[in-house]
């Protein structure tokens, strides 16, 4: 259940940032007006991520009769899943310094244009983590079926990331979010990694990919599937006592060269400056440069 604790946290805590930027911009640029049209969008991007999941378990559980249909169902999810993680964990570090500015750039645009084209702005900059959210939940919830762990896992993590969203936009807290998006970002790639294993499983038992019954190795007698810890490690990164060589394969193949990458720290280019911090929102800070001020000062 941590797992799904984390993708909650993670990806209501972007959404959350996302929002408290575009807020304290209408209240700074004197346009309080504008945001009901704002949380108009929001909403809407809620509700249809709320959709897409429901539609997502409903094909899995009525529309697909066959067991084989199922698990290739079930495969593909989680190869988008992955897709979809290390795309996010990789954008944001790359965006986490210029997202405050892009967006209030794009909200005066849409300022100029009405309140439609707020609403819009609004849906769109907060559509992305929703799906991005049903599809991941729904890829590392598989097996959980009838038991509402996850679930409940997921919607703590987004009440925690509403909570530390609000107490930043007051100055209430204050973190470094580039620690805290390395760390989330390193955990989430080997939930990925565990996602894309229990995807290639799925191939497996559908008779797409071979070797189902090839196991890399059995450690049963030691990791038993019953207890607490088999579970944890079950649940947060697919850790099972016996896979398929296949599977073991997948997972290194993802995890080593993703982790790598996404540590390694890019080589400053020459004559290049220091990059400058984001501001708009209270409470949060870079590892580098001076906090930004409060959006509401």
């Amino acid at each position: 259940m941590f797992a799904t604790y984390l993708i909650g946290l993670r990806e209501g805590l972007e959404a959350t940032l996302v929002v408290s930027i575009l807020v304290a911009f209408l209240v700074k640029s004197q346009r309080r007006d504008r945001l009901p049209q704002v949380w108009g969008g929001v909403g809407l991007a809620v509700a249809l991520s709320v959709l897409v999941g429901w539609l997502i378990e409903y094909t899995s559980t009525s529309l697909l009769a066959r067991s084989e249909d199922r698990e290739l169902f079930e495969a593909v999810t989680s190869v988008a899943a992955v897709a979809f993680v290390t795309w996010m964990i990789f954008w944001m570090r790359r965006a986490a310094r210029t997202i405050a500015g892009e967006l209030r750039g794009r909200l005066t645009e849409a300022l100029a244009v009405g309140s439609i084209a707020v609403a819009g702005m609004a849906f769109l900059a907060v559509i992305r983590e929703g799906l991005e959210t049903a599809l991941i939940f729904y890829s590392a919830a598989q097996g959980a079926a009838g038991d509402s762990g996850p679930l409940l896992a997921l919607l703590a993590g987004i009440a925690s990331a509403v909570a530390i969203g609000v107490g930043l936009y007051f100055s209430a807290l204050r973190i470094n979010l580039s620690t805290f998006f390395t760390w989330t970002g390193a955990l989430l790639i080997l939930v990925a990694a565990g996602i894309l294993k229990y995807g290639v499983h799925d191939f497996q038992e559908a008779g797409v990919l071979p070797g189902l019954n090839n196991l890399a190795f059995d450690i049963s007698a030691t990791l038993d599937p019953s207890t607490w810890y088999a579970a944890l490690l079950a649940g947060m990164f697919n850790v099972t006592p016996v896979p398929s060589v296949l599977e073991m394969v997948a997972w290194v193949a993802y995890a080593v060269p993703v982790l790598v990458l996404f540590l390694r720290r890019p080589a400053p280019r020459a004559g290049a400056s220091a990059p400058t911090p984001p501001a708009g929102v209270a409470g949060i800070t870079e590892s580098t440069g001076p906090a930004p001020t409060s959006p509401r000062a």
